[in-house]
């Protein structure tokens, strides 16, 4: 059966081990099994703390993070590979299988025109090079397709395909998200079939990055196409309810995206666990 997680950005603009235990209730109310831990800045994370509360609740961890503007993996992919590395080691410790999110580009950085071949190609170097590191920390690689005012690199589950097949690497999957996704596929069916083999991962976030029917995202329509192709995996609800300063500027969140901030959990899961059962999705 397939898993039901939260981004912690619901809750709190960094991981607060204390701020998710008093959700604890709520968690097992709307079955959250899985919760995704932004490391931005990896020294945030108190591992031990983390680890423990982890293994006390049984709540598996996902990790997440975008590289930020200032990187250039293509001309320099050594500066890519050190902003990751110490992000690698915080998921290995925690526990965690995968880091996931904008892992083989920079959030916020286009060049005004369309990706050229030197870019794919830089970048599909760059995507077997942090593979390869992340496999020697036991670890699995998401890369997620953007929206094009983010990024002009992958924007749709067909690109995240060819860079996985053009790197040949057993441990990248592609993570998709339904914000990216409103924005750039002809269906929210077809991008999900374009990933074919390699969609491991989906963030179920609304049109507007509020909590999940107060938005135009079709969750209906999400989780028909799931249960479609076979995918028994993670999706996570992401809301940009609370954002890391390190991130919010790259993401253009202005303002808050919900008026109630409880909104994004109590309203939010509910609409997802209706679409998720009226399609024959079963979360765990």
């Amino acid at each position: 059966m397939a898993k039901l997680g939260l981004h912690t950005f619901a809750a709190a603009p960094k991981w607060d081990v204390t701020t998710m235990r008093a959700l604890l209730p709520k968690f097992n109310e709307h079955k959250v099994r899985v919760l995704e831990i932004p490391l931005l800045d990896p020294s945030e994370i108190d591992v031990d703390e983390t680890r423990r509360f982890l293994e006390e609740t049984g709540i598996e961890p996902v990790c997440s993070l975008g590289l930020p503007r200032e990187i250039d993996v293509v001309a320099d992919p050594e500066a890519g590979l050190a902003f990751l590395e110490p992000a690698f080691d915080v998921t290995e410790r925690i526990g965690a299988s995968a880091l996931a999110g904008v892992t083989c580009g920079s959030i916020g950085k286009i060049s005004g025109a369309r990706r050229t071949q030197a870019e794919i190609d830089g970048t599909t170097r760059f995507i077997a090079a942090t593979a390869s590191r992340a496999k020697a920390h036991g670890l699995k690689l998401g890369i997620e397709p953007c929206n094009r005012y983010e990024t002009h690199i992958m924007n749709t589950g067909a690109d995240g395909r060819h860079y996985c097949e053009a790197t040949g690497a057993e441990n990248v999957f592609i993570h998709l998200d339904t914000y990216h996704m409103h924005i750039e596929e002809q269906s929210y069916a077809q991008g999900i079939r374009d990933c074919g083999q390699f969609l491991g991962y989906v963030h179920l976030s609304e049109s507007n990055r509020a909590a999940p029917g107060h938005g135009t995202v079709d969750f209906d329509a999400v989780f028909t196409a799931l249960v479609e192709v076979g995918f028994n995996g993670i999706t996570t609800l992401e809301s940009m309810n609370y954002v890391h300063p390190a991130i919010a500027s790259a993401l253009a969140i202005w303002h808050a995206v919900e008026t109630n901030p409880d909104d994004v959990i109590d309203v939010g899961l509910p609409v997802l666990h209706r679409a998720a059962e009226a399609a024959g999705f079963v979360f765990d």
